[in-house]
């Protein structure tokens, strides 16, 4: 372990207002996805996806990291070029999701727990022998009659944190993301109450472990009503919900905390971020970031539909989206910039 080299990455995933490009989708979940596109869903075309997204021109100037997923990491461009390096010269610094998906929790209907602490160590060596820098591990958390229990909540905050304390020990900053499901009917009230135990039992863990927070990056669900909740509360109030929650559950140390999206829409997710940054920048200790999937990809992988010919268009398309994202970390993001893309 290098603490030096692992804070310095930390901090330069979530510096100059830039964000984290999520496109760690797993086979079957970016297999679904081109279904519902007509995509056919083969190993190529999900390489020549990932390529043009990667390939984006001055994709680098709103994105500091990519998260990758397994498959990827070991093909290889059109070209010849390792896709690895293809990151690395695309000036990003390549990471990969390294849980093994989310099982049923024994003895808890409806919760589940994530996989891949077996063997977790060797594969990190490896990851940072081909030179990734950074890693991450996605638990769930689900809302709903009863739910999420406590066993839940804590063996997800035990297999977050060791994997963190791994991740470190092998050279890897780690993103940390306990996700709080955006399904169901409960309130923001609810969703606030459930992220807050959520994130104190996180940190208690991590703090058990011994994980070195300064080298860490929080990636956290907003805090949000649910999906079928008669009441869908404004910008506003989603913005001061989610950051008094994380001011009362995530310490100073941690230097930043990449948002996921969850299922939000490109422009919604933008506009809550964007008045997060313009509210409470003053009163926060860490840097407020974007580590998003659908949000940036989803304008992207509609246009291009399989066909390379599409590409620059599609794009131009993932550009705008990382430039909304980077301008609403700086608070300056607004309706204007959509309209302005559509001209």
């Amino acid at each position: 372990m290098n603490p030096k080299e692992i804070l310095d990455t930390a901090k330069a995933l979530v510096s100059d207002s830039k964000g984290i490009l999520a496109m760690d989708e797993s086979n079957p979940t970016c297999n679904k996805r081109f279904a519902a596109l007509g995509i056919p869903r083969t190993a190529e075309l999900r390489l020549s996806y990932r390529e043009m997204l990667i390939t984006t021109p001055g994709l680098c100037e709103s994105i500091s990291g990519a998260i990758l997923y397994d498959e990827t990491i070991r093909q290889h461009l059109n070209d010849g070029t390792p896709f690895i390096k293809a990151v690395v010269d695309a000036g990003i610094i390549p990471g990969i999701k390294v849980d093994a998906g989310a099982k049923n929790l024994a003895g808890h209907p409806g919760e589940k727990i994530s996989e891949g602490l077996d063997g977790l160590n060797d594969r990190l060596a490896e990851y940072f022998k081909m030179g990734l820098r950074f890693a991450k591990w996605r638990a769930v958390i689900a809302i709903g009659s009863g739910i999420p229990s406590q066993a839940c909540i804590e063996a997800n905050a035990h297999a977050l944190a060791r994997y963190a304390a791994l991740c470190q020990e092998a050279g890897l900053v780690p993103i940390v993301e306990p996700e709080v499901l955006m399904e169901g009917d409960h309130t923001i009230e609810h969703c606030y109450e459930v992220t807050e135990e959520v994130l104190h039992t996180v940190f208690e863990q991590l703090y058990t472990q011994e994980v070195k927070l300064e080298g860490m990056i929080l990636k956290a669900s907003m805090v949000l009503p649910g999906l079928t909740c008669q009441k869908q509360n404004t910008v506003e109030e989603v913005a001061e919900a989610t950051v008094k929650c994380l001011l009362r559950t995530v310490p100073a140390a941690v230097p930043g905390i990449a948002f996921l999206s969850g299922g939000q829409s490109a422009e919604l997710a933008s506009e809550r971020l964007n008045s997060m940054n313009v509210r409470f920048k003053s009163q926060i200790p860490w840097a407020l970031s974007f580590s998003f999937g659908r949000a940036l990809q989803q304008p992207a992988i509609e246009i291009w539909s399989g066909n390379n010919l599409n590409s620059p268009v599609a794009q131009k398309a993932l550009y705008h989206r990382a430039n909304c994202n980077r301008a609403a970390r700086r608070g300056k993001y607004n309706n204007d910039m959509e309209k302005n893309d559509e001209k």
